[in-house]
């Protein structure tokens, strides 16, 4: 692998073997096939963000999490970070805009008009230079959540790093029993019928992803496309 860009025949190879693994085998196992200093973990602690970091957390406390701080965030996001990275002894890193793109979306409210726009000031373009450093991205999407992450396999290839995704095919009620099972804190909305939780002002209560970009045909930020 040369600059994060596997072969088609590697990537064959991996999911094959990586579909034959439960969550706790295939985090081993990517420390295994790849160097720690090459892997990346983002979070947005969000809705049950806590399934992923515990894994990580029981497999490799030294691994950084980075943190897209978008300066929308709903109060109890940022209470649920500090509680989760508390509890587990979490190395998480924030990253944000630049402050003056940052303002320039506050001040014109460019969620409401561009909402894309919005979403890549504010979470694509800061993460930008961490992932120039890293050649796997780890992320908790699942099959379930979108039409678009239903086509995903466990590893994906986007741009110039290799995605790796160790929930894609854990479901809605495995996700679930698994918190429960383990007795991992749910995000605080969640409980109001916040399903899936971004900025507060394009986030309202609903089943799914149903609540993000409410009124919108908008499904993903643009960090995952």
């Amino acid at each position: 692998m040369e600059n994060g860009v596997l072969s088609l025949v590697n990537f064959e190879q991996l999911n094959k073997q990586y579909n034959k693994l439960d969550v706790y085998q295939r985090v081993e196992q990517l420390y295994k096939d790849f160097d720690a200093e090459d892997i990346m973990l983002t979070s947005s602690f969000a809705a049950t963000s806590a399934f992923l970091l515990k894994v990580f957390s029981d497999i490799n406390k030294a691994q950084t999490i980075y943190f897209i701080d978008t300066g929308y965030h709903f109060k109890e996001t940022l209470i649920y970070k500090e509680y989760l990275t508390q509890l587990y002894e979490l190395k998480v890193v924030s990253i944000q805009a630049e402050p003056q793109k940052h303002e320039l979306t506050k001040s014109t409210e460019m969620w409401k008009t561009q909402p894309n726009r919005c979403c890549h000031y504010n979470k694509v373009e800061p993460l930008r230079s961490v992932k120039e450093k890293h050649k796997i991205w780890v992320s908790g999407l699942m099959k379930w959540q979108t039409n678009f992450r239903e086509t995903l396999n466990i590893f994906e290839q986007k741009e110039e790093i290799t995605k790796f995704y160790p929930l894609l095919d854990i479901d809605f009620e495995g996700r679930d029993a698994f918190i429960r099972d383990h007795h991992l804190p749910f995000h605080p909305l969640k409980g109001r019928g916040y399903n899936s939780i971004g900025c507060s002002h394009c986030t309202v209560p609903g089943e799914g992803r149903s609540g993000r970009w409410n009124n919108s045909p908008k499904t993903e930020c643009g960090l995952h496309l």
